[in-house]
Formats: structure tokens, sequence, C-alpha cells
């Protein structure tokens, strides 16, 4: 007989990492203030092979419109440069010699509905995840009753699914509405 409890954390658990992605996903949209994490994805090129600029580099944010970026090793500018331009990141550089600066645009009132908008399809693919975690699981519920499991057992696993579902669309619409309203905020 197949075991509800084991069923229904396996699910939770798909939930949680949806949520956690999306969370992550998140986290890379810039929404005009300063965030080290959208360089997250810039690789650079340092002797030969493409390594994350975080390590040929420290990167912090001296305020909420600035990042800086102080290379370990000299001949780094130039390949670090080049990283973030060719990146998906839309900021030129300025480099002095000793740190590289990128200066956060403020955004458009356009650029600010195109971030909403891509943060609305970040979120609709986690829902999905969600809800193909509880179909999932309801249909090896009712797999279940077909091996000797009790229908009413069946019936409140399913209801506890429904509950579970319900948390995590909500956190989901949660961090879409913390995000928002982070983008949309001048």
């Amino acid at each position: 007989m197949i075991d509800v409890k084991e069923i229904l954390a396996q699910a939770e658990e798909k939930m949680e990492e949806a949520v956690m992605y999306l969370d992550e996903a998140l986290a890379h949209i810039r929404a005009g203030k300063a965030n080290v994490k959208i360089l997250d994805g810039v690789r650079v090129d340092s002797y030969g092979s493409m390594v994350p600029l975080n390590n040929v580099a420290s990167i912090n944010t001296p305020d909420a419109r600035t990042i800086a970026i102080k290379p370990w090793d000299k001949s780094m500018f130039k390949p670090i440069e080049k990283a973030i331009l060719d990146s998906e990141v839309g900021i030129t550089p300025d480099n002095n010699g000793e740190i590289i600066r990128l200066t956060i645009p403020p955004l458009t009132e356009e650029r600010r509905k195109q971030l909403v908008k891509q943060c609305g399809k970040e979120g609709e693919q986690a829902k999905v995840s969600i809800r193909n975690a509880r179909r999932d699981t309801i249909d090896k519920l009712k797999k279940g009753i077909k091996d000797g499991l009790p229908e009413d057992v069946e019936k409140d696993a399913e209801a506890d699914m429904q509950k579970l579902h319900d948390k995590y669309i909500k956190n989901v619409e949660g961090l879409l509405a913390k995000k928002e309203d982070e983008i949309m905020t001048v």
C-alpha cells in the first residue's frame, strides 16, 4: 500500500522548489536598484577558462544606483568589461583604472511594464509547476485506491494536497506582488 504522507511530502518539496526557483529568477530581474545578483550570469575569460565574475573580482553596491567591481588582478579589467558588454545586463561599464562601475539607469515607464510582464511569466511558470505537482500527486492517490488505499484516506489526502497547493500559489502571488511594487516604485 502507498504511503500518503510520503507522497504529500514529495509534492510539497516540488512546490517548495518551484517557489525557490521563482524567488531566484525574480532576483535576477533588475528593478532600477543596484543588485549584485544581476551579474550572477556573467562569465569572464580568466586564463583560458570561463568563470563567474565573482571569482575574479569583489562586487558590492556603494549606493542604490551603483555596482562597484574591483578586480583582484589588474589584467582582468578588459576581460571583465568585455564580459559585461557581451552579457544581457544591458549596462555599459565605466572603468577608472581602479574600479569598474556600473551605473544603474532609472527605468522608463515602458521598461517597468516590460519587467512586470516578465515577472508575470516567471510567476506563471512557477504556478504551472505547483499545479503539475498537485495533479501528479492526486493521480498517485487515485491509483492508490486500486492498491487498497481506503477512499476516505484518499479524499483527506486530496484535501490536504489542495491546502498545500493554495499555500504555495499564495506564496508565488506574494513574491510577484512584492517584486511588482519594487519595479513600479520610482
